[in-house]
C-alpha cells in the first residue's frame, strides 16, 4: 500500500494532478465519524500532521482519498 504521505505529496506537487479534483476523508475523534474535506482546504502538511483552518489533523486519521468523487486510495483495516 502506498503511504498516505506519498499520495498527498503527489497531489500537491505533480503538475499532472489538479488538487481541486481531490477530497480527503478522515476520522474525526470528536464527531466519531468520517469527515470529508477538499484538498485545497489543507494549508500545510508537515511531519505527521495536516493543517486545516485552525485544526491539526494527524495523517494516520486519513482513511480515504477521492478524485472527482471516485475512491483512489483507502487505508487498509488493521487486522487483529
Amino acid at each position: 500500500m502506498v503511504p498516505v504521505r506519498d499520495v498527498l505529496s503527489r497531489i500537491r506537487w505533480d503538475k499532472k494532478e489538479n488538487p481541486e479534483d481531490y477530497e480527503i476523508a478522515y476520522i474525526d475523534r470528536v464527531l466519531q465519524q468520517e469527515v470529508k474535506i477538499r484538498f485545497k482546504d489543507i494549508s500545510e502538511i508537515e511531519g505527521n500532521f495536516m493543517t486545516v483552518g485552525e485544526a491539526s489533523i494527524p495523517l494516520h486519521r486519513i482513511v480515504k482519498v477521492y478524485k472527482k468523487g471516485k475512491l483512489v486510495w483507502e487505508r487498509k483495516a488493521k487486522s487483529l
